[in-house]
């Protein structure tokens, strides 16, 4: 059941609309363009340490998830066939 859209065609035209609406609030601002570029530096630097946060919490899932399932037998792929 396909609608005729693919999926790199999609991701293409949302690429696309990011970064045609990133120039549009860019130009369009009501700050200065210095104020502008202050603020994407700041927004750019937090996202190492939001990774790293996120990263840690999911670690942290993983491994506890890895301590319950330990010990308990594995399902093979047929298991999901029909």
């Amino acid at each position: 059941m396909s609608n005729g859209v693919s999926v790199p065609g999609f991701a293409g035209g949302f690429l696309l609309g990011v970064v045609a609406g990133l120039a549009m609030g860019l130009v369009f601002a009501p700050q200065a363009g210095s104020r502008s570029r202050e603020v994407v530096k700041e927004k750019l630097s937090e996202i190492p340490e939001t990774v790293r946060e996120l990263t840690a919490d999911r670690e942290k899932v993983y491994k506890e998830t890895l301590k319950k399932r330990r010990g308990q037998p594995r399902v093979s792929d047929s298991y999901f066939q029909v």
